[in-house]
């Protein structure tokens, strides 16, 4: 794979299609300071978990409290997530011109969450992972485009 055919976003020169990155968004009538916040916000039901998540200082704390509180989360996450996902993603790009713009820019190349460490979302370690956050903002770019 060549960089003409590929742009990988994980804390590079697209770090803005990262859910770490700091665009923050309005969801549900707050303001959440990453989409990763809005993203773990989803997974529980419980107002006050929300809240505290709504409030932490950054998207790596609220990675790691939705980690160790996977247990409360909603019964069917791994049935919506994807789906959740893509609706913060579109939230994102109309919230943000910038990156709506750089997503354009992007063209045709394939888009990787080149994370070492996430299988599903990115492409982990072994660089063979479902790569799914790619997938929902090619998807995207390519709704955009049929609609400018």
């Amino acid at each position: 794979m060549s960089s003409q055919e590929v742009i990988f976003f994980y804390e590079h020169e697209y770090y803005m299609f990262s859910n770490f990155s700091s665009f923050a968004l309005e969801w549900k009538g707050n303001v959440w300071m990453t989409s990763e916040h809005v993203y773990h916000s989803e997974r529980f039901d419980n107002e006050e978990i929300k809240e505290k998540i709504r409030n932490m200082r950054s998207a790596h704390e609220v990675f790691r409290f939705a980690q160790d509180n996977k247990y409360l989360q909603i019964s069917n996450w791994n049935e919506i997530k994807v789906e959740i996902m893509k609706e913060i993603v579109r939230e994102k790009i109309v919230q943000h011109p910038y990156v709506k713009k750089k997503l354009l820019e992007s063209g045709s190349r394939e888009l990787i969450e080149d994370s070492p460490h996430d299988d599903f979302w990115g492409w982990g370690k072994n660089k063979d992972g479902k790569n799914q956050l790619g997938k929902i903002w090619m998807e995207l770019r390519e709704e955009i485009k049929k609609t400018t």
